[in-house]
């Protein structure tokens, strides 16, 4: 829970301003009671219709004022990394040879890489009595926030990129997640051979996030094929797809069971890092942190400090270098940060933050219903 008043009267304004510009029947698509959990609690990262309204049918002020609302969850930089993304889906789709995917839309159409295809909702009355939520997101883009009065919760929030690495002309390399793959690195490659051995946990990276988008963390959760995720069932193509990536990444068993999210972190904590090594740590998780506004930034790397951060754990999977398919978790109190670059010839990067505690605003809502019940 993060007190922070200043982003929550943003994002009040600006949710109030968009939904004023809404026709019934927008309104009716983009908007949900507060009591709604079910849909509050979904996300997604792979590119699948979402509840809320889509930008594609929004006119052009309205996508802009939608756009205006994931600005003020975002830091200059997050919004800009965020935006990028978006524009990333016309090169994925020219990269794949422009080819028609279903993908259910009104009147029958199919897309399925389109930057239009990011949805908004907002659920509960911004700025209420009762706690309210919004969310921004598609392919590779989920940001959303829970609040009640001055407080918010901003996880679980998700940001990947496909292609990860471009050029734009012979030299201009473009990455847009470059510092959170860097600095992980960076980190590895600082590791003495005893810290390293305990920082990798696994010879191979997964195929996936190893929580992929469950709305509630589960210790010994176990991976499904993405397309489950997707609302696809499971059919001999979609099985074999993934046996073949699994045997191209050398997943074994061992690896599956070393990977496995478990609340106890696995992995070398920060404790027992040096102290150049726990700057370097500390670069990595502001990554992730400072792509949200100033205000959140600030006060989560305040809590992540001292010895909450000495807690927090570093584990490492795959390949140490750059172009081999490699994954890594940070994890601590109220941290879960997972990353991965293994799919498209590892040009293919998920990353996301959670807290376990707190995803979806659930230490939020329980302190708002507490207080409101007290007495």
């Amino acid at each position: 829970m993060i007190t922070a008043p200043a982003t929550v009267e943003r994002m009040t304004s600006a949710a109030h301003a968009w939904l004023a510009t809404l026709e019934p029947d927008q309104r009716t698509k983009a908007t949900f009671g507060s009591e709604n959990d079910d849909e509050r609690r979904r996300f997604f990262y792979t590119p699948i219709e979402r509840g809320g309204l889509p930008l594609l049918e929004m006119n052009p002020r309205q996508r802009q004022l939608a756009t205006a609302l994931l600005a003020t969850g975002l830091s200059v930089a997050g919004y800009n990394t965020a935006t990028t993304v978006v524009g990333l889906e016309l090169t994925l789709d020219g990269r794949e040879g422009f080819v028609e995917r279903a993908y259910p839309l009104r009147d029958g159409l199919t897309a399925f890489r389109d930057p239009q295809l990011y949805y908004l909702a907002v659920f509960g009355d911004p700025g209420g009595r009762e706690p309210w939520s919004w969310r921004w997101g598609g392919h590779h883009v989920c940001v959303q926030y829970t609040i009640a009065g001055d407080t918010l919760a901003p996880t679980p929030a998700f940001i990947g990129a496909n292609p990860a690495h471009f050029l734009l002309g012979e030299t201009n390399h473009v990455r847009p997640l470059a510092e959170v793959e860097d600095r992980a690195r960076a980190l590895l490659h600082a590791l003495d051979d005893t810290r390293r051995t305990t920082a990798v946990i696994a010879a191979h990276a997964p195929e996936d996030l190893t929580t992929q988008n469950v709305p509630r963390l589960l210790d010994g959760f176990e991976r499904v094929g993405t397309w489950r995720m997707m609302g696809s069932e499971d059919s001999p193509a979609l099985i074999e797809g993934r046996r073949r990536t699994r045997e191209r990444l050398g997943l074994t068993a061992e690896d599956d069971e070393a990977l496995r999210f478990r609340f106890q972190p696995a992995g070398l904590p920060a404790r027992a890092m040096t102290a150049p090594q726990r700057d370097l740590l500390v670069s990595l998780v502001r990554a992730y942190l400072d792509r949200m506004p100033d205000e959140v930034a600030a006060a989560e790397a305040r809590r992540l400090s001292g010895d909450t951060l000495d807690q927090v754990h570093f584990a490492w999977a795959g390949g140490a270098e750059a172009g081999e398919p490699h994954y890594y978790r940070l994890q601590g109190p109220r941290l879960l940060v997972e990353y991965d670059n293994t799919q498209d010839s590892v040009n293919h990067i998920h990353s996301i933050w959670r807290d376990p505690d707190g995803d979806f605003g659930a230490d939020v809502l329980a302190e708002h219903y507490a207080q409101a019940h007290a007495g």
